[in-house]
């Protein structure tokens, strides 16, 4: 039915508008309480609309290199964990050692140094065992890569060490020839620049760890700014949006009775029958 083919009161018009009107902000009043948002698409607001999204997208990208950096605490934790095993490893070896010194009975040396050589197949063990999902920083070079930012273009590569017998330049794990003083005195020697070394690479993976927690709580305080500044951008005020609602219907009653009492102009025609 066109619009023409009823005519109304100017007064009725003007009041059936309001009620259109206020019928309009009632609905995006009502999704605003739903939704919690005052910015719900691009056409409430578009400027805040489309900066809330930018920083909310970006706020994901960080969260998901969290879990990046928190998979490299633990393959670092690992390689820490080895490292103190070894080198308790290796401070018995040296006990061991001072053992064979204090005797000169040539059996007791072949058991001692028999000890010496298990110990270092448990280094072996070890080393090989202190990896975390497939990366060991104790087994080979690995270099394990942490990307912090949401285009990896920070990063930190931290670089694995052998931390075998071999690569601690021990020696073989063959019995070893504890019959000399100088061979003891020797495997001594070797011991405490094994132990020299693990020192020296555990603090550069006590550095790397404290700068990947440093920036693992740098990216949990963005996440949060990021999220915070999208709120303001989107978020209603609730005790607003409440008063707004309370409001609207009663200026929706207020107009359904302004329209009624525009309407009699008309119905005094009933009183000429």
């Amino acid at each position: 039915m066109s619009t023409n083919d009823i005519s109304l009161t100017a007064g009725m018009r003007t009041n059936l508008l309001n009620l259109q009107q206020t019928s309009k902000l009632l609905n995006r009043t009502q999704e605003r309480l739903s939704s919690g948002k005052q910015v719900n698409s691009a056409l409430d607001n578009p400027t805040n609309y489309f900066a809330a999204q930018n920083a909310s997208q970006r706020a994901s990208d960080l969260a998901d290199r969290k879990d990046g950096m928190a998979e490299a605490v633990q393959t670092v934790s690992a390689a820490n964990a080895g490292i103190t095993a070894i080198t308790g490893l290796i401070n018995a070896a040296k006990g061991i050692a001072q053992s064979a010194l204090s005797t000169s009975d040539t059996t007791t040396r072949s058991t001692l140094g028999a000890q010496y050589s298990t110990i270092q197949s448990q280094i072996d063990n070890i080393s090989s065992d202190s990896g975390y999902r497939g990366l060991n920083l104790l087994s080979s070079t690995n270099t394990l890569t942490v990307n912090f930012n949401e285009n990896a273009s920070s990063s930190l590569n931290v670089v694995g060490f052998l931390a075998n017998s071999t690569g601690l330049s021990l020696g073989g794990t063959a019995t070893s020839n504890w019959q000399t003083n100088a061979n003891i005195t020797t495997d001594t020697a070797k011991m405490d620049t094994a132990i020299s070394t693990l020192r020296t690479n555990t603090q550069t993976l006590a550095a790397n760890l404290n700068v990947i927690t440093i920036r693992q709580n740098f990216t949990d305080s963005m996440i949060n700014t990021l999220q915070t500044g999208a709120d303001n951008l989107t978020l209603a005020d609730m005790n607003q949006e409440g008063a707004n609602m309370l409001m609207l219907q009663t200026r929706q009653s207020l107009g359904t009775t302004s329209l009624s009492m525009s309407s009699q102009a008309a119905q005094a025609v009933l009183r000429l029958f």
